[in-house]
């Protein structure tokens, strides 16, 4: 049998082939009939695989990892065609694509209309079926939440499930038999941490010192530490640095973030908040930032005060 698994989704890729494979038998032994093509193999290596006998077990297992997206010939994929229509039946083939195939994909097809095929599209979750996966896997968990801590995790981590079912792993194991409510949330994850500097950033560049201020007076009567709100303005401000000169130098938007390996959800928002500023200006609030350490450093400034200032002066 063979399977196609495509789409962004990695997360519940994995998940949905770890439950197949203990469907195949015991797991030990499957790992000794596993073959898994990460780089780039030929058809003729992927053929050898897939034909090589099992070894005391039912099932050969091998996982072609963007095999189809990589767009093979057509020659190759003829060969494919064929070669599918009379794989072994101890063969488990699986093509797992990273992205979306184009509906018109020979294989896609065949896996869609053979009975031995089977299609899968995990695509990013979002709005409400992203808040009913965070609800449902806190419940796998035994855990409880709130709706506004779903809100809060769906917002600020976004669809990547992988670090979502970190944060929630977290989160129910500081909250143990009680409900996870948003002040967790946002006590807890550095995602829902780095939102606040987010909006606070925002208003600085679309310069309005009122919101600026308001916010950051917030963050003070929250209690927040003023050196932690230092050092997430100093890393806000280098990422939009980095950003921004990448944008200018041409990097494509879609690219920023895996040049800066930051996830997906921050480098978004540092390519919309770098509109708000040129490069020389990032430059010098990151330069004015410097100096306020070696102030505060040398007594000449408490922490407090210098930052109020720098939230007056640079969202003006």
């Amino acid at each position: 049998m063979f399977y196609v698994f495509h789409g962004e989704d990695s997360h519940s890729q994995n998940e949905t082939l770890n439950t197949l494979k203990e469907k195949f038998g015991d797991v030990s032994m499957l790992d000794l009939n596993t073959t898994k093509f990460e780089k780039p193999m030929t058809l003729t290596e992927l053929k050898q695989a897939c034909q090589a006998v099992p070894f005391l077990a039912k099932v050969r297992l091998v996982l072609a990892y963007n095999f189809l997206s990589s767009n093979p010939d057509k020659k190759t994929i003829k060969e494919l065609e064929f070669f599918l229509e009379e794989l072994p039946d101890f063969t488990r083939l699986f093509f797992i694509e990273s992205k979306k195939l184009n509906k018109n994909n020979a294989i896609l097809k065949l896996a869609t209309s053979h009975e031995k095929g089977y299609v899968k599209q995990f695509g990013n979750l979002e709005g409400r079926a992203l808040s009913n996966w965070i609800q449902k896997k806190v419940e796998e968990k035994n855990g409880r939440i709130s709706p506004h801590a779903i809100d809060l995790l769906a917002t600020n981590v976004g669809s990547d499930l992988k670090i979502l079912d970190n944060e929630i792993e977290k989160l129910l194991l500081y909250k143990s038999d009680h409900p996870i409510e948003a002040t967790d949330v946002m006590l807890l994850s550095p995602y829902a941490a780095e939102s606040n500097i987010f909006e606070l950033v925002d208003a600085i560049g679309t310069r309005n010192s009122k919101k600026a201020a308001l916010l950051f007076q917030k963050k003070l009567s929250e209690g927040s530490d003023p050196f932690y709100l230092f050092s997430m303005f100093i890393r806000q401000f280098r990422l939009l640095v980095q950003a921004k000169s990448l944008l200018d130098t041409g990097t494509s938007p879609a690219a920023v973030a895996s040049e800066m390996k930051i996830h997906k959800f921050v480098g978004q928002k540092l390519i919309q908040q770098s509109k708000g500023f040129t490069l020389n200006q990032l430059k010098t609030i990151y330069r004015h930032l410097l100096n306020i350490d070696t102030q505060v450093k040398t007594g000449e400034i408490e922490m407090g005060t210098a930052l109020n200032l720098l939230v007056a002066e640079v969202s003006n």
